[in-house]
């Protein structure tokens, strides 16, 4: 497979992987509570939902370097497709509870598998991977971006159900289920039996852990996936309710959040357009992580003096902070998967995105909690100037590590 045509075919699989995400995101909830559904019980399905993917990523890590990546996005895709049409079909709890579980195993199945599968195709030349791995992520943004917004101007501008957006999802699920059978070829693993598969998880999942410990490089890179997580869930936690207090109400907020986080995705997509050019003008994959960094940090930091602000000039500032941060984040996110998979060889590559991925989503949880508690009772300007400092120490640290050869 030519280096071209891998790009396109990751691209074209990430981008179908989060359409689905984007359009179910914005009538989950209004759907759910449509049915009657009580908002503890909507928040206890989503924690259903989170503890799945964290309970089972680093073991579907671990299986995707021992049978291949192909199966386990075959899989993702199949029980995502179940879990959506379960939730667009049915209103009985335990049928939604199953929902959750079965968005949650997709989710974690497909958790890595796509990226390793396009580093293990792609030539060994840094450029080119960063440039790919930038490629998947632009369209990964986009597919937010557009389902974002399909999903929540299809019921309005239609006047058709809530459930629409979910069953369009189900149609984009199986069309990625399609794809993957198709476009992504892929040499047998030697585990072909099941004895030799439970062998075989838990040994690639020690040695990648053991591997994210002992490798300092790595460690470095993974750190900053800790500092964007609580980054993330400090912006996702804080941003909603400081828009409905600027527009005045908690429909306009919400309105204002769902097309603040659409842009916001698109954001992130022109960022990592821009990741290629950056690398051809500053000649470093960390020069150019430092810089999508840097915008992040900065971006942050105007987010704490956006709060002191009222009416149109702290809608404005702080719509224009949030767009930098996530161009930071689109510009360093191609170069910083580079230097990680510059540190794995191919037979723990899908399990050390796996341990970055859960690293993500547990700073996320311990970060929403402390700096939200510290929002409260001192000031929302403090939770987003220590959140600042938590992406920008590890990111400062970053180091351009020696590649270790498959």
């Amino acid at each position: 497979m030519t280096a071209q045509a891998a790009r396109r075919r990751y691209a074209l699989i990430s981008f179908l992987t989060w359409l689905p995400t984007g359009l179910f995101i914005p009538v989950m909830v209004l759907l759910l509570l449509e049915r009657g559904i009580g908002v503890t019980t909507v928040a206890t399905l989503g924690v259903a939902y989170s503890a799945t993917i964290m309970l089972l990523e680093l073991p579907t890590g671990g299986l995707a370097d021992v049978i291949g990546r192909r199966p386990m996005m075959i899989a993702s895709a199949t029980a995502n497709l179940a879990g959506l049409l379960l939730f667009g079909l049915v209103d009985s709890l335990w049928l939604l509870a199953i929902s959750s579980v079965l968005r949650g195993v997709g989710r974690a199945l497909g958790s890595g598998p796509i990226e390793a599968w396009y580093v293990d195709q792609a030539p060994d030349d840094a450029a080119e991977l960063t440039r790919g791995l930038s490629v998947g992520v632009m369209a990964s943004s986009v597919a937010l971006a557009v389902g974002t917004v399909a999903g929540a101007l299809i019921p309005v501008g239609l006047g058709v159900s809530l459930v629409v957006p979910v069953l369009i999802a189900v149609g984009a699920e199986a069309v990625l289920l399609v794809v993957t059978l198709v476009a992504m070829p892929e040499s047998k693993y030697e585990a072909t039996t099941l004895r030799s598969i439970v062998r075989g998880v838990p040994a690639v999942i020690a040695g990648g852990v053991r591997l994210a410990v002992r490798n300092l490089a790595l460690t470095r890179i993974l750190m900053v996936s800790a500092g964007m997580g609580v980054t993330l869930s400090v912006i996702e936690l804080l941003t909603p309710g400081r828009l409905a207090e600027l527009a005045g109400s908690a429909d306009r907020g919400v309105l204002a959040y769902g097309l603040v986080a659409a842009i916001g995705f698109a954001a992130d997509a022109f960022g990592s357009g821009l990741s290629a050019a950056l690398l051809r003008r500053l000649g470093s994959v960390r020069a150019v992580s430092l810089t999508g960094y840097g915008v992040s940090v900065l971006a942050l930091a105007a987010m704490a003096v956006a709060i002191a602000m009222s009416g149109f000039a702290g809608i404005l500032a702080a719509a224009v902070a949030y767009l930098l941060m996530f161009v930071g984040f689109g510009i360093a996110a191609g170069p910083v998967a580079q230097l990680l998979h510059s540190q794995v060889t191919t037979a723990e590559r899908a399990t050390v995105v796996s341990v970055q991925s859960l690293l993500l989503q547990l700073s996320g949880a311990v970060g929403a909690v402390v700096l939200g508690h510290l929002a409260v009772v001192t000031a929302p300007a403090a939770a987003f100037l220590v959140a600042a400092a938590l992406l920008a120490v590890p990111a400062a640290r970053l180091v351009v590590p020696e590649p270790v050869r498959s």
